[in-house]
C-alpha cells in the first residue's frame, strides 16, 4: 500500500508565483510542469490524477510534493522579507533539478552569532533608510560589516528559519494612533490590570484569562514613537 502523500499548503503570494510559471512561455517545460504540481497539489487532487495532467510519473509527483512541503516554512519566511524576484528565483530553485556542483558556505557559531544579532537589531541601529529588515538589507550589512564575505538569499532564509527569526514581522505597541490619549491611557491600563491579576484570578478563583488577537493579518513596519531604552 502506498503512503501518504505529502500535503501541500501555499501563499496567495507564492500561488501567484507558481501560476506565472506554469503559464510561462519563457521558462523551461519542465518548470511549468512541477509548478502544476504544486498547484494541483494544492487542490487535494490525488498523485496519479495529478500525473496523468501533467504527464510524470506518479513517483515525481510525490518527490516534487514533498520538496514543496519540507521547504514551506522557509519559503513562507523568505516571502516576508524578500522582494517579489527574490521570492520566485527561490521559487524556481526549489522546482528545479538539484544543484551538485557545490555546497553552501559552512559558517562558524561566531559568525552565525552575530548574523543573528544583526537580523535582532532595530533596523535603524544601522543606518538603513527602509523600516524594516529584509533578506538582502541583513545579507548586505552582514557583508559590510565583514561578518561574512558573501551569502545567498536562500541560504539566509535557511538559517533565519532553523534559528526561528522573523524580523520582517516585528510589532510595537507603542504604534497607536489613538487620538484621545486620556481614551488610551484607560484603554491601555485596564488591558494591563488584566494581564497583572490573570494569575491571582486562576489561583483563587479558577478563572483563565484569554487574550484574542483581533488583527491577525496586520503587520506593523515601522514606528511612530522612538524606542525606550
Amino acid at each position: 500500500m502506498s503512503g501518504q502523500a505529502a500535503s501541500v499548503v501555499i501563499s496567495e503570494r507564492q500561488q501567484t508565483v507558481l501560476q506565472q510559471l506554469s503559464r510561462s512561455a519563457t521558462v523551461a517545460f519542465r518548470l511549468r510542469q512541477r509548478a502544476q504540481v504544486i498547484l494541483l497539489a494544492f487542490e487535494k487532487q490525488l498523485n496519479r490524477d495529478i500525473a496523468a495532467t501533467v504527464q510524470l510519473g506518479t513517483d515525481q509527483v510525490g518527490r516534487w510534493r514533498r520538496r514543496w512541503q519540507e521547504s514551506f516554512e522557509r519559503l513562507t519566511l523568505m516571502e516576508g522579507m524578500a522582494e517579489p524576484i527574490e521570492l520566485r528565483r527561490a521559487i524556481e530553485d526549489l522546482l528545479s533539478d538539484e544543484q551538485r556542483a557545490g555546497r553552501p558556505p559552512t559558517f562558524t557559531a561566531e559568525q552565525l552569532t552575530m548574523i543573528f544579532a544583526v537580523a535582532c537589531e532595530a533596523v535603524e541601529e544601522s543606518g538603513r533608510p527602509v523600516a524594516r529588515w529584509t533578506q538582502r538589507e541583513i545579507i548586505d550589512e552582514v557583508i559590510k560589516r565583514g561578518i561574512v564575505d558573501s551569502i545567498s538569499t536562500s541560504h539566509m532564509s535557511t538559517l533565519l528559519s532553523e534559528a526561528q527569526l522573523q524580523p520582517h514581522k516585528s510589532r510595537y505597541w507603542l504604534n497607536t494612533k489613538e487620538k484621545d490619549p486620556q481614551v488610551f491611557q484607560r484603554q491601555m491600563e485596564t488591558v494591563c490590570a488584566c494581564y497583572h491579576e490573570a494569575p491571582q484570578l486562576r489561583a483563587q478563583f479558577d478563572t483563565q484569562t484569554v487574550c484574542m488577537d483581533e488583527m491577525t493579518s496586520v503587520q506593523a513596519l515601522e514606528r511612530i514613537a522612538p524606542p525606550k531604552r
